[in-house]
């Protein structure tokens, strides 16, 4: 496919984004509001991205503000969005629940336009990521010349719905993602990179080569059935703990966005019951017992990329 065909195709499923999330807050603005309960996240400066978050205080909102500010939310795609001083490279979370009373044919309506939504920033993520063939690197500016301005994280992110919920309690999680990965996947992705000729501050382009090439090498310089992990931190999440009695069981769900929970209605409808999202508090976590990991050793910085090998043997990059 030529880079116009492609381009086409980006703004064509954006175009269709838009249209449907409005599709949708339309669609959810006519049904029965239960309840709904949100939960406000202070806003990250410029600058202030990779700071640690060790105290973040929320302000909830309730009922018809909380699906306002809900609805608003889902659409808020680009950078003018959001305040003038708010960080572009952090999305903005707001977690909590949107309860609705809907008949079958309310239900199926809602579930159709959800699963549209979700569709298309599944196709728009992977028009970026995957059919562009750019590396992270150049992925910024194909999307922001012909998308100025879109935080493409908040476009990717899913809605996610619930169907009859008994409860929504709300927490945070810290945890890292960890993945296994291969010498030969890094040295690809490492190659990408340097074949993509890009500069990336604070360093020259001609330095940046310089690194990454550096980095290939150390690469190479492990052995081959040496394992490697990236394990990279992620900042404290949001998350839903969402219980159902008749099945007895629980299901927990990242919350960056607010979910949507659809309740048949029935003489007895059962409104489901809806807990608080307190501050967090880093002193105040409790860790679980963890058994001790296997010992790893740093081997490219930026990466986050680990391995088994001997740490006298790996040069830092």
């Amino acid at each position: 496919m030529s880079n116009y065909d492609l381009i086409g195709r980006m703004n064509s499923c954006f175009n269709e984004l838009e249209l449907a999330l409005g599709d949708l807050s339309r669609l959810l603005k006519q049904l029965e509001l239960l309840q709904a309960r949100v939960f406000s996240l202070p806003e990250i400066a410029k600058g202030e991205e990779h700071n640690p978050a060790d105290r973040i205080q929320v302000t909830p909102y309730v009922g018809e503000a909380a699906q306002q500010l809900a609805l608003q939310h889902f659409q808020n795609l680009f950078i003018h969005h959001q305040g003038e001083n708010v960080s572009s490279k952090s999305a903005v979370r707001l977690p909590g629940v949107l309860c609705y009373a809907v008949d079958a044919s309310e239900h199926q309506a809602a579930l159709l336009l959800i699963e549209e939504v979700n569709k298309l920033k599944a196709e728009l993520e992977h028009i970026v990521t995957v059919e562009s063939g750019l590396a992270r690197e150049q992925r910024f500016e194909f999307v922001h010349t012909h998308l100025r301005g879109l935080i493409t994280l908040n476009a990717y992110r899913t809605i996610s719905y619930l169907n009859d919920p008994d409860s929504v309690r709300f927490g945070w999680a810290n945890k890292h993602i960890i993945k296994n990965v291969s010498r030969d996947d890094v040295l690809a992705q490492l190659d990408k990179s340097l074949k993509a000729g890009r500069s990336v501050p604070p360093y020259s382009r001609e330095q940046w080569m310089d690194n990454v090439t550096r980095e290939i090498n150390d690469v190479k310089r492990i052995p081959e059935h040496a394992i490697l992990k990236i394990k990279r931190p992620v900042k404290v999440q949001p998350i839903a703990r969402v219980w159902y009695r008749n099945s007895q069981k629980q299901v927990q769900h990242p919350c960056p966005l607010p979910l949507i929970a659809l309740c048949l209605k029935s003489p007895n409808v059962q409104v489901p019951k809806l807990g608080e999202l307190n501050d967090y508090d880093v002193s105040a976590v409790k860790h679980k017992y963890k058994p001790e990991a296997q010992s790893l050793n740093l081997l490219i910085k930026r990466l986050h990329l680990y391995t088994d090998w001997s740490a006298d043997q790996v040069v830092e990059s």
